[in-house]
């Protein structure tokens, strides 16, 4: 788990009241837009691969659109969509033939950047009973991300911020994010559990990416407004078939990324929830979410920002051999917060309270931003369909009554 903390890095940006004009603005960056079309998406894939990158999208599999390593872009899920509610997700076929056009799924770029397993050093022993170690740093991959969905770019901008802006780096983290390369997809069908505006966001992509692609779909045909981010991204874009970009694509993208602003499916109270959560522990709605909740640790696996780890040796059965694995950890896990005796919390409740407060509230003091993109994962893939949203406007609701 990471303790100390720093300056933000410079791809990390504060989520400000001012968002909406940011982004807005970003859609009318000076840097030149092109149009590409289904097989100039493919020529990008294929010029990725030509760099030796290994690309990293959406597929469909085994019922869900995942993260998976493509070689050509005809592996996106494209004619699909997806159905969300709290404890629900379906595949729903599409008729336009979208390949962006689906809310994020179970997994995150955290399973590439910061993965679940990690081998950090192994040790030896020799006949003669003397002890080598050896420190496990393997080239780190040369990752493309494709369809980096936007909340999905903050994510990685506050993973940024925690586990690489403070004094100890997560060096294998910190490898890894330095050769990725980012190719962002703004959000233009927003699902019933996404609620990023209210969390500071919105469906339009922050700074940060190399490429920024909007799919389109209109009479004038299918295809992608892209933008540079970077020079390296503008240096890809100039690689691939592409035409410059015209008004009525332009005006299309802007529009269709605006709509999407207003058809969030839910939404945070707008209030000051740093106060509503620091400041009220013993809220009778801890009980209430604790009666329903499992302590799974779903919505922290899910949960792109969460970053908890613990370190596990491994021995094999001669004795002379073993490994340390930095494996993910979540404060659901009763041994999470062992200490001599015994656990610090115990129950269900002070489990959920600790994640929650932490996510929205104690978060701000140690990275000074919020841990939560509003990305509706932890809502979906909850097998009791809790709900971040509600429990937050039920404890609102609870202090204002309290406040009567």
């Amino acid at each position: 788990m990471v303790e100390e903390y720093g300056a933000a890095s410079d791809r990390s940006r504060d989520h400000g009241s001012d968002r909406a004009s940011e982004q807005e603005d970003d859609m009318t960056a000076t840097a030149a837009s092109a149009v590409l079309d289904r097989d100039g998406l493919d020529a990008l894939v294929g010029a990725l691969v030509a760099q030796g990158r290994t690309v990293v999208g959406p597929t469909v599999r085994d019922g869900a659109i995942v993260l998976a390593e493509l070689t050509t872009a005809d592996a996106l899920p494209y004619g699909w969509g997806v159905e969300l509610d709290a404890g629900r997700y379906r595949l729903v076929p599409r008729e336009d033939g979208a390949a962006f056009a689906h809310s994020a799924g179970p997994q995150s770029w955290k399973s590439y950047l910061h993965p679940a397993r990690e081998r950090l050093w192994s040790a030896d022993r020799t006949p003669e009973g003397q002890v080598t170690f050896t420190e496990h740093t393997a080239e780190p991959p040369s990752y493309a991300f494709l369809g980096v969905r936007p909340c999905d770019l903050r994510a990685i901008a506050i993973q940024d911020r925690v586990l690489t802006g403070g004094r100890y780096e997560d060096s294998g983290y910190g490898g890894r994010r330095r050769r990725a390369l980012l190719i962002a997809a703004e959000c233009t069908e927003p699902g019933a559990t996404c609620f990023c505006v209210s969390a500071g966001g919105g469906p339009a992509a922050d700074p940060g990416y190399d490429l920024a692609l909007t799919e389109v779909i209109d009479d004038e045909g299918h295809r992608f407004l892209a933008r540079a981010g970077s020079e390296e991204g503008a240096r890809l874009l100039e690689r691939v078939p592409h035409r410059a970009a015209d008004p009525v694509t332009e005006a299309t993208a802007r529009t269709s990324v605006d709509a999407a602003r207003d058809r969030m499916g839910r939404a945070l109270p707008a209030t000051d929830l740093r106060a509503l959560l620091s400041g009220n522990p013993e809220a009778a709605r801890w009980n209430d979410v604790a009666e329903r909740c499992l302590t799974c640790g779903n919505c922290t696996m899910v949960c792109p920002t969460c970053f908890c780890t613990t370190t596990e040796e491994v021995t094999d059965l001669t004795g002379d051999h073993t490994e340390r694995w930095q494996r993910w950890d979540s404060c659901f896990d009763l041994d999470f917060s062992y200490l001599h005796g015994g656990p610090v919390r115990r129950s269900a409740r002070s489990r959920y309270r600790q994640w929650l407060t932490h996510k929205l509230a104690t978060w701000h003091d140690q990275f000074d931003t919020s841990g939560c993109v509003g990305c509706g994962r932890c809502i979906a893939w909850c097998p009791v369909g809790i709900d971040i949203t509600e429990e937050v406007a039920a404890l609102e609701a609870e202090r204002e009554t309290e406040t009567d």
